[in-house]
């Protein structure tokens, strides 16, 4: 990497501080700091729908889900589940979400359940929401940490990383402190457009470089079954089957797509719901082929190390063997960012390296704001002004911004893959929220009592099965949305009918 790369990098992250704030102007009350006026085109939400799910984490560790020893195509197993819970719902949440003047999702459950429950899981997706991009904003940092040491070989790598982390959250926090929702969508827009050109300008330069071209990466990758698709295995321990994908990423969907603030927030930047359906289900055939492109990517980069000459490769992957499965790299997510600092010509690996900042800034301290002002804050604040909830609002991105900065530091020594890290993390929470909508919308005779017990036996069991089993992450969102829906059931049956309470 040369100077002009530093100056593509750094320009980026100007230019993102600098949106953000010549959006400020606009930002003169909650409903235009929570969802833009409800004005933003759907096909801006479906870009940012995009590259909010993509992220530093999908740009950095696929790849190396196909790079590694026995890794191959069957990730997108999961994608097709993706695919699945989008449809589902286009036709059941969305509908509800355009019932009123929402700014955030559980509000839904305040109207349905009562204060409550809507507490409970708006904290839930705070804390979720913090851990998983304190993990994207470290990932990101190891990037920006290892463009750094490629200029200053000496450089001490955990001060470096230390502050990359705090240089990208200042920023993040900058643009959307003064932008608000709206600059959140737009810069997306705009990181779509160059994480994805940038993904393509790194395919291009690894075909280049590999003996035999685009023929040879094909033939090593068929060689090493590295297109492998389907896994009809019914196993609760492995990560990607067919079964674990379909039902446990049509779960794990509804439930990030469909009960998760940082998403559904997007929907409520427009006007009506059959826009936001449009911006859900677009974004899904973009997802899909954009997968497709990053394992891609993977094979590419298997092709151009060979680790299999190595005669380590033999061993690698086997229990106490000392070799990794990514041999000869530690963990998955250090292969891509190896090949860009090290072997992208000057220029296009500036580029990449702004590609990966741009799946990384996303951000969610809008959502976070929004649902710590209007769920957790409002009912304890009585009658106030909308501008004193602005104010607030402001203060809480800032608040946030730093706490994700301290989060990303203290998992700096995390070893196992980032990937599974954020996706388990949201999984695990994800589950109980997307069972109590599930209660609202099914189980007419459930009140708040029983989603509340049906909410705490699932977090109580989700606890169990993350750290007393093997199961999969894949499986997750289901077991946990199951658990609350089915607890509530018995109770609404076991326990008196409460009073009547509104429906959804």
């Amino acid at each position: 990497m040369e100077i002009l790369d530093l100056i593509i990098i750094f320009g980026y992250l100007i230019a993102v501080t600098v949106f953000g704030i010549v959006l400020s102007g606009k930002q003169e009350t909650t409903e235009d700091y929570f969802v833009g006026d409800r004005s933003v085109p759907w096909w801006a939400i479906s870009a940012s729908i995009v590259a909010t799910e993509t992220s530093t984490i999908t740009f950095i560790s696929v790849p190396g889900v196909a790079f590694a020893k026995n890794g191959n195509f069957e990730f997108l197993q999961v994608v097709f589940g993706y695919l699945v819970g989008r449809v589902v719902i286009s036709l059941i949440f969305i509908p509800l979400y355009f019932k009123g003047d929402l700014q955030t999702v559980y509000q839904l459950l305040g109207d349905r359940f009562g204060n409550k429950v809507k507490m409970l899981a708006s904290s839930l997706f705070v804390i979720m929401r913090n851990i998983a991009d304190g993990v994207r904003l470290l990932l990101t940092a190891i990037v920006l940490a290892a463009v750094y040491v490629a200029f200053f070989p000496g450089a001490d790598t955990t001060t470096i990383i230390i502050g990359s982390i705090i240089l990208l959250g200042v920023v993040m926090i900058v643009f959307t402190f003064f932008g608000g929702m709206e600059a959140v969508i737009w810069i997306e827009v705009v990181q779509l457009a160059i994480y994805i050109g940038g993904a393509i300008a790194a395919a291009i330069v690894l075909i280049q470089q590999i003996e035999g071209g685009f023929s040879g990466a094909i033939a090593i990758g068929e060689q090493f079954d590295k297109f492998q698709l389907f896994d009809f295995t019914l196993d609760f321990t492995k990560t990607f089957t067919f079964w674990a994908g379909i039902l446990g990423g049509c779960f794990l969907t509804m439930s990030t797509h469909g009960t998760d603030q940082y998403l559904v927030q997007r929907y409520l930047c427009t006007d009506k719901p059959s826009r936001a359906s449009l911006a859900l289900l677009s974004s899904g055939a973009v997802i899909l082929g954009q997968f497709i492109g990053f394992l891609f990517i993977g094979v590419l980069l298997f092709a151009f190390y060979g680790p299999f000459n190595a005669p380590e490769y033999a061993q690698a992957g086997v229990m106490g063997s000392g070799v990794p499965g990514t041999f000869p790299f530690a963990g998955g997510d250090q292969v891509f960012p190896d090949f860009i600092t090290k072997h992208m010509p000057s220029g296009l690996s500036g580029l990449v390296v702004a590609a990966i900042f741009a799946a990384a800034l996303s951000s969610s301290l809008n959502s976070i704001a929004a649902t710590a002002v209007n769920d957790l804050y409002k009912p304890f604040a009585g009658e106030r002004e909308d501008k004193h909830f602005l104010k607030v609002s402001g203060w809480l991105t800032i608040i946030v911004g730093i706490l994700q900065i301290a989060i990303a530091i203290g998992l700096m020594n995390a070893k196992s893959s980032a990937l599974s890290q954020a996706l388990a993390v949201a999984s695990l929470i994800n589950g109980p929220i997307l069972g109590v909508f599930l209660v609202g919308s099914f189980i007419k005779r459930a009140g708040q009592i029983h989603a509340l017990i049906g909410m705490i036996a699932s977090i109580s069991l989700m606890a169990y099965v993350v750290f007393g089993t093997k199961i999969a992450w894949t499986w997750y969102a289901l077991f946990g949305s199951l658990t609350t829906f089915f607890v509530a059931l018995i109770a609404s049956v076991i326990l008196p009918r409460p009073l009547r309470e509104s429906e959804m």
